[in-house]
């Protein structure tokens, strides 16, 4: 009788023995074929809960599994530790963020040690560590020097209560309430630093030489948001220009109206006195909401007349100028001219406000009333009622409307062709204490100026206080903002925002590589053998932001000439999203969250890590399921009783040789599937192999060379799924050194083809019996052996055989009448 596995202590055991030996440190082979994979980081918020299970397990064991196949590999691990919960629980429990997150950090660093990760933590970056958050100011100073770091007004949401601005995460509720006071939150402009990433707009749309996901490729695409057209100048009665941007000037016959953004500069003059009182409602109840709410395609259009009128300039008609939320200061010019017959928003707009509605594009075959319509036509058709573009083929090509309207502007200087980015500069102020100073200060004979280089980095005071209004420590801390203009050696203010903490992010997969560099933001000479990333694990929510910036930031890197590319990393792999056992996302507000260290300490991390990557495919997700975790941990006992456990082998004949060929078949369809992330699929492939070990040890296989190949090879197909397992088999077999520093066992191609087929048998199309025959059966003897099966003979009780039909590889169909 084998002794019990005992998961528990062995996998206390090895993570000690790991750490003692250095299994995992860093060591450039330059003779290996290097591969750099990375997961996206943690923030520190106290404890690893399943989704960092979810997201990590298996993205360990793919790193485990290229190092057997011989590559260099680099897997680090860090902690995104900015931002506003540590802030918030400074607050609550009257700490400093930074001894609040170091704790934190501390324990789900022992965390991530239980889990068996094959993390070497000399190369680990925290970014709210000076020597990390220097780099941010130094990049920082080198986008002012390029221009892409520049302040202006800008949009905010503002707490009237606490007088400070709030961050995306603290508004809170559809009520959109400030998280601290509860106060209703407005829109804002202050002064604030932006990058501008629209510079890279088009060099960020193509993803040449990147094998990623076609979404995220798509959803960037499509927040990027390009869009050809035209700009065209309206102007108001007393003269003020107002320009548009349209990809559809066609249409410009068909404006009956012109909508402002609430925000627009003009709206105040525009504003009649008659209108102001209801102008000025509309733009607070206009503020107080998100630009998502405000675009909305299923909101009701509402907006409010501000008295004032624009001339179209291609008819001189005169039209009313309105308000609405739906138009956005962001995008594009904070003005539309609209066109009710052949824009549905514009149609609900306007039959809402009973604006006119003329159709200037009438379909083919058809004749369309702009009093009758009852939604718009957006289609192609024939141009009308359009002056100079009547009887032209609507639409976007050679010799249509578009390019037709587009020369009439240019030629009677009313426009001209135009691209748009629904792309906006990356506004990263935040008024906050816990981020990157900004390294800028603020003379009044110099004006606003970067801190020297040589005096990098600008540190957070530790001696603030978090007062109950709100604001910045570094706003109220009585020297800190306090400083020397570089320029005259006057007296200066510093910046007191902090950057938003996706800059600390965008550039984070090169400071792992030389954690400790004091030179530059790496080492460029280790830079040069390891970059860029080679694979790239996370969640699809961050393809707009993250994902997004670090692709911006890799760009502007390259026109540093830092580095030599301009995508961080080559392949990208999106996991799905672990659930409760009610198929809801896992929270505590549902009563569903599963506490891994409990299971841990019960089962065991390799139990917890092979039911991560069981669940079901990677890119998926699915429900937690205690019972599918207890039919892991069998599979880890049945593993393990079948390598240490002596058997006699029985008398009945077994064939080395079908051992053989299952051993090299199991060898070559977990190599494949762990190659492309199918875990699940691999994982099942090794419990088959393990009842087919457990079959053969009751035959003359048993302690045969067969047998020896099977259990080494079951062993070494383990090590990057059950790390601690494997390690502990591997000692026991008497292997040499650590499973980890093994190769990956290699097939014998001859082997791994199927000697037989099993075929359905079908009568009439219902399922009957299933038949085994050798795969170069030809299509008679399949026929013959379907007829015979005992269980087909029962079904065709007298009936007669009308034919049979074969599909190779696959069924056997019997027609009887």
């Amino acid at each position: 009788m084998a002794e019990r596995y005992d998961a528990v202590t062995t996998e206390k055991k090895w993570q000690q023995r790991w750490e003692e030996s250095g299994l995992y440190k860093f060591h450039p082979q330059p003779e290996r074929p290097k591969h750099y994979a990375l997961t996206m980081l943690p923030y520190p918020s106290g404890n690893l809960h399943m989704g960092h299970w979810y997201a990590y397990s298996p993205s360990d064991t793919a790193a485990r599994f290229m190092r057997m196949r011989g590559f260099d590999v680099f897997f680090p691990m860090g902690f995104d530790a900015f931002g506003l919960p540590a802030e918030n629980a400074a607050i609550k429990r009257g700490i400093n963020p930074k001894h609040w997150t170091y704790s934190n950090i501390d324990y789900m660093r022992s965390q991530l040690k239980a889990m068996g990760m094959m993390i070497d933590w000399d190369q680990q970056m925290v970014s709210c560590d000076p020597e990390y958050y220097r780099w941010n100011q130094w990049f920082f100073i080198q986008f002012y020097k390029r221009g892409l770091a520049y302040r202006t007004f800008a949009p905010v949401d503002w707490c009237p209560k606490d007088n400070t601005t709030l961050a995306r995460e603290q508004v809170k509720g559809e009520d959109r309430v400030c998280e601290r006071c509860g106060t209703p939150v407005i829109k804002k402009d202050l002064d604030q630093w932006l990058f501008r990433i629209t510079q890279y707009a088009d060099e960020l749309l193509d993803f040449s030489g990147v094998e990623w996901p076609e979404r995220i490729m798509t959803m960037q695409r499509n927040w990027i948001g390009k869009s050809e057209g035209a700009h065209v100048t309206f102007a108001t009665e007393a003269g003020d220009p107002i320009e548009v941007f349209t990809t559809r000037p066609d249409t410009l016959w068909g404006a009956t109206f012109m909508v402002l953004a609430p925000e627009h500069p003009l709206v105040d003059r525009l504003t009649t006195d008659e209108q102001r009182a209801e102008v000025e409602a509309y733009k607070l109840a206009a503020s107080r909401q998100s630009e998502i709410e405000r675009q909305a395609t299923d909101k009701e259009k509402t907006g409010v007349w501000t008295g004032g009128y624009a001339i179209n300039p291609v008819n001189n008609e005169r039209i009313p100028i309105w308000i609405a939320d739906y138009v956005l200061m962001g995008y594009g010019t904070g003005a539309i001219m609209a066109v009710p017959a052949h824009d549905q928003r514009d149609f609900e707009f306007a039959r809402k406000y009973n604006l006119p509605t003329p159709v200037v594009v009438q379909p083919v075959g058809q004749q369309l009333d702009g009093a009758t319509l009852t939604e718009a036509w957006p289609g192609d058709g024939v141009m009308v009622n359009s002056g100079p573009l009547n009887g032209i083929p609507a639409g976007k090509e050679e010799g249509q409307s578009v390019k037709a309207a587009i020369q009439w502007l240019e030629e009677h200087g009313k426009g001209k062709a135009a691209v748009n980015y629904r792309l906006r500069d990356w506004l990263i102020s935040r008024q906050r204490y816990w981020g990157t100073p900004i390294p800028m200060v603020y003379c009044q004979q110099c004006g606003e100026q970067p801190v020297p280089e040589d005096q990098l980095p600008v540190e957070l005071p530790e001696d603030v206080d978090f007062t109950p209004t709100g604001q910045s420590p570094l706003k109220l801390h009585p020297t800190w903002r306090f400083t020397i203009c570089p320029q005259c050696g006057g007296p200066a203010e510093r910046d007191t925002d902090t950057m938003d903490t996706f800059v600390d992010s965008s550039w984070y997969q090169y400071r792992y590589l030389s954690p400790h560099f004091d030179q530059a933001p790496f080492d460029p000479e280790i830079g040069r053998n390891w970059l860029p990333v080679d694979q790239y694990t996370g969640g699809a929510e961050h393809a707009v932001m993250h994902l997004l910036y670090t692709r911006f930031w890799t760009k502007v890197m390259r026109d540093l000439e830092l580095i030599t590319f301009g995508e961080p990393m080559l392949r990208l792999f999106n996991q799905g999203i672990i659930l409760g056992e009610d198929n809801e996302k896992m929270s505590k507000s549902r009563g569903n969250v599963i506490d891994p260290d409990h299971l841990v300490a019960r089962y065991g991390a390799d139990a917890v890590r092979l039911f991560m990557m069981f669940i079901g495919p990677w890119n998926q997700g699915g429900p937690w399921n205690n019972q599918g975790l207890e039919g892991t941990v069998r599979f880890i006992n049945r593993a393990w009783n079948i390598v240490t456990e002596e058997a006699r082998g029985g008398t009945t004949a077994g064939d080395p040789t079908a051992l053989r060929r299952s051993t090299h078949r199991t060898i070559k369809k977990v190599g494949d599937d762990l190659e492309r992330f199918a875990f699940n699929t691999a994982i099942a492939a090794l419990m088959e192999f393990v009842n087919e070990l457990y079959k053969a040890r009751e035959t003359m296989a048993y302690n045969t060379d067969a047998w020896h190949e099977a259990i080494r090879a079951l062993t070494l197909l383990l090590a990057p799924l059950t790390p601690h397992l494997s390690e502990e088999l591997w000692a026991r077999t008497g292997g040499d050194g650590s499973v980890h520093l093994q190769s990956w066992p290699q097939y014998d191609a001859a082997l791994t083809v199927a000697e037989a087929l099993e075929l359905v048998v079908q009568v009439n199309g219902k399922l009957r019996d299933r038949i085994t025959v050798p795969i170069d059966t030809q299509e008679e003897h399949i026929k013959a052996a379907a007829l015979n099966n005992e269980k087909v003979q029962a079904s065709l009780d007298g009936k007669t055989v009308a034919k049979i039909v074969v599909v190779p590889g696959k069924l056997v169909n019997i027609v009887v009448k």
